[in-house]
């Protein structure tokens, strides 16, 4: 049996509603979490800044990283980015496939649903 598909996200992002849809039209079996509303630990934050680096898991264009003192945007570094994406669940690039098994798929472009289809053995 396949471990089911985690999807972290926010509620409110479009493009995770996308996401949600197009899981939901592909029959691919999913849950969601908010990862305002719900969280997100930080063995998790670690593990998706592995698995897919922490360049790509940090969203550089989101209206809360422009929000941020440039103390706290200087230097960045894996540490300072987990750290901060811990503390910020906004600045997490959406949304985060999780496959369960140690790989994410950051993102909702074609390559990623690619990504995701292959993950899942379609």
């Amino acid at each position: 049996m396949r471990p089911v598909l985690t999807v972290y996200g926010l509620k409110n992002c479009d493009t995770c509603r996308k996401a949600l849809k197009w899981l939901e039209a592909e029959g691919i079996a999913h849950k969601f979490r908010d990862v305002r509303a719900d969280g997100v630990t930080s063995a998790d934050m670690k593990r998706f800044a592995k698995s897919a680096g922490w360049e790509a898991l940090l969203n550089k264009a989101s209206t809360t990283w422009r929000g941020l003192p440039d103390k706290d945007k200087a230097d960045i570094d894996e540490g300072r980015a987990i750290a901060l994406m811990s503390e910020h669940p906004a600045l997490i690039k959406r949304p985060v496939f999780d496959f369960g098994k140690g790989d994410i798929v950051v993102g909702f472009r074609d390559v990623q649903k690619a990504d995701v289809l292959k993950a899942l053995g379609k």
